[in-house]
C-alpha cells in the first residue's frame, strides 16, 4: 500500500514554496515544524496518537519517481528544481510521542527538523496520515471503554472514504479492536480477519436452513450465521439452533449468530434465551448496524447479552467529527525561534524547539497536566495556561516524563519498528494510567496543557517584538 505514496503525495503549494527556497539558495536552511491539534474529537477527554509507524515507513523511502517528475515538468516547474527533486530524499530528524500515546490539544506530538524544503514537502503526507489514524484510533478507544471485555471487530471498509479504510482498520486496532473484515488490512498489518455472510447468500438459496447447513459444512471451524434475513425469532434463530445442534452431534461447534437489524437489545435477549434452552450456551451473539460508542453503551446498560460488536461506518468515518484538526507549524527557522501571529489568541503558535513533559501523581497515574517547555529545560517548576496569563500551577514536586523521543535521525529510523499488537498493548497501558474522570462519556474532566515559564516568556517576548514592527 505504501509503495503508491511517492513525492507527489503532497499539496501543490509545498512544491511551489520549495522551488522558491531552492532558486533563492535556501535549500539547505534548517527548519523545525511541530505537529499538534487544537480540539479533542467527539467531545471527549483524550485522543490516542496513531499513524507514526506508517509515517516513518514512508519517510525512509520518500522519493519522486519518473511519473512524478514528468507531471511536475508539465506543470511548469523549473528544470533545476526538477533535477533537485530527482535525487530528493528525506534526511531530517523526527522526534515524537510513541504511537498509541494518550495526547491532548496544543501540545506538540511530533517534531520535524530538516531542511526547509524537505520539511515542507512531507507536511501534507504527515498531516494526512496522522490526523486520520489518530481520529479513528480515538473513536475506537471510546468504543472499547464502553464495550469493556466484549470483542470489537471493524466492518467499515465498504463505508470508508475509499482506500482510507486500509489505515482505518489499522488505527481501530490501536484503539482496542480485536479484528477486521478487511482482508488487505489483515494481510498488511497482521490483524485477525473475521466475517460471517451477507443476506444475499441466504437469498440465493431457496431455503434459509439449507443455506445455513451449506455454510456450516464448508466452514465448520468458523461458522457464524446471519439470522435476520427473513424473521429473526421465528426463522433465523430456530434454523441456526438446528444447525448448531447438528454440528454438535458431529463434534463441531457453531461459533455464533449475527443480528444486523431491529431492536438489538430485545432480539439479543430473546436469542440468548433460545440458544441456552437448546443447550448452545457457547454460541456467541454478534451485532452490527450503525454502531458507535453511544449505542454500545446503551445496549449494555439495557443488559443486552452481546459478545461481539461489528462496527463499520461510524468508526471508519470518525462520525460525527469526520476530521481531526491537526496542524503543522513552523517553530524554528535559520537558527531562531519563529511563531505565527493571529488575532485569535488560541491560534498563536509556540516558538522554539520544544519538549513535552507529562506529570504523574503519587500513585503513578497521569496527574492531569502536561507542560510544554524548551527542549533543553531540565525541570520547570511552574506551568502557565497557554492563553490565560492569570492561570498557573506548580509542578515542582511531581514526577515528570518527556514524551517526545528521537525516532528518526538523518532520514533513518533510530527507534525499532513495532508490531501493531505492541502498539495496541502500549496504548491500553497508557489509557489505564489516565484517571477515570478524563475518560467519562459525558462532560469529561479537562486535562491541562500549560507552558513552562521560560517558554511563556519567549513567546511573550516575540509577540511584543512583532507588535513593535
Amino acid at each position: 500500500m505504501n509503495k503508491t505514496i511517492t513525492g507527489s503525495y503532497t499539496d501543490l503549494y509545498q512544491l511551489t514554496m520549495g522551488q522558491v527556497y531552492f532558486l533563492r539558495g535556501d535549500k539547505d536552511v534548517s527548519a523545525t515544524f511541530d505537529y499538534f491539534f487544537r480540539k479533542l474529537p467527539f467531545s471527549g477527554g483524550f485522543a490516542v496518537f496513531a499513524g507514526l509507524e506508517t509515517v516513518m515507513e514512508i519517510l525512509e523511502d520518500f522519493r519522486f519517481d519518473a511519473q512524478d517528475l514528468s507531471f511536475l515538468k508539465d506543470q511548469g516547474f523549473h528544470p533545476d528544481f526538477l533535477d533537485y527533486l530527482k535525487d530528493f530524499k528525506f534526511s531530517g530528524s523526527v522526534y515524537s510521542a510513541l504511537e498509541g500515546e494518550v495526547v491532548f490539544p496544543t501540545e506538540p506530538i511530533l517534531r520535524v527538523e530538516a531542511s526547509i524544503i524537505e520539511a515542507q514537502i512531507v507536511e501534507t503526507m504527515i498531516l494526512n496520515l496522522l490526523n486520520f489514524q489518530t481520529l479513528v484510533a480515538t473513536k475506537a478507544a471510546r468504543m472499547k471503554i464502553e464495550a469493556k471485555d466484549r470483542k470489537l471487530v471493524d466492518f467499515g471498509l465498504r463505508r470508508a472514504q475509499a482506500t482510507g479504510g486500509h489505515y482505518a482498520s489499522r488505527a481501530a486496532v490501536i484503539g482496542g479492536f480485536e479484528g477486521t473484515s478487511n482482508v488487505r488490512a489483515g494481510r498488511d498489518f497482521g490483524i485477525p480477519v473475521s466475517g460471517t455472510m451477507a443476506h444475499s447468500f441466504i437469498q440465493s438459496y431457496g431455503d434459509e436452513l439449507e443455506a445455513f447447513r451449506d455454510f456450516a459444512s464448508f466452514h465448520p471451524d468458523n461458522t457464524v450465521l446471519l439470522v435476520d434475513t427473513y424473521d429473526t425469532l421465528k426463522s433465523g434463530v430456530p434454523n441456526a439452533i438446528k444447525v448448531g445442534l447438528e454440528m454438535k452431534a458431529r463434534g463441531q461447534s457453531l461459533n455464533g449468530i449475527r443480528l444486523d437489524s431491529g431492536d438489538l437489545a430485545y432480539l439479543s435477549k430473546r436469542a440468548r434465551r433460545m440458544l441456552d434452552e437448546a443447550g448452545l450456551h457457547e454460541v456467541e451473539i454478534s451485532v452490527s448496524n450503525q454502531l458507535d460508542e453511544h449505542l454500545i453503551k446503551s445496549l449494555l446498560e439495557q443488559g443486552a447479552p452481546i459478545d461481539v460488536f461489528g462496527v463499520g461506518t461510524r468508526l471508519v468515518t470518525g462520525n460525527p467529527d469526520a476530521a481531526l484538526d491537526g496542524v503543522y507549524k513552523l517553530s524554528y527557522f535559520k537558527g531562531a525561534p519563529s511563531l505565527k501571529i493571529s488575532e485569535t489568541i488560541a491560534k498563536v503558535t509556540l516558538p522554539h524547539r520544544k519538549q513535552v513533559l507529562r506529570t504523574y501523581d503519587e500513585q503513578g497515574h497521569f496527574a492531569g497536566a502536561d507542560v510544554v517547555c524548551l527542549v533543553d529545560e531540565q525541570d520547570p517548576k511552574m506551568m502557565y495556561h497557554p492563553f490565560d496569563p492569570l492561570k498557573s500551577r506548580s509542578i515542582e514536586r511531581v514526577t515528570k516524563e518527556p514524551l517526545l523521543q528521537p525516532v528518526m535521525e538523518d532520514g533513518k529510523r533510530v527507534l525499532p519498528a513495532k508490531s501493531l499488537e505492541e502498539i495496541k498493548k502500549y496504548s491500553k497501558e497508557r489509557l489505564e494510567l489516565l484517571p477515570g474522570e478524563y475518560k467519562r462519556f459525558f462532560n469529561p474532566h479537562l486535562y491541562k496543557v500549560g507552558l513552562s515559564e521560560d517558554l511563556k516568556n519567549e513567546r511573550d517576548r516575540l509577540l511584543k517584538e512583532h507588535k513593535k514592527l
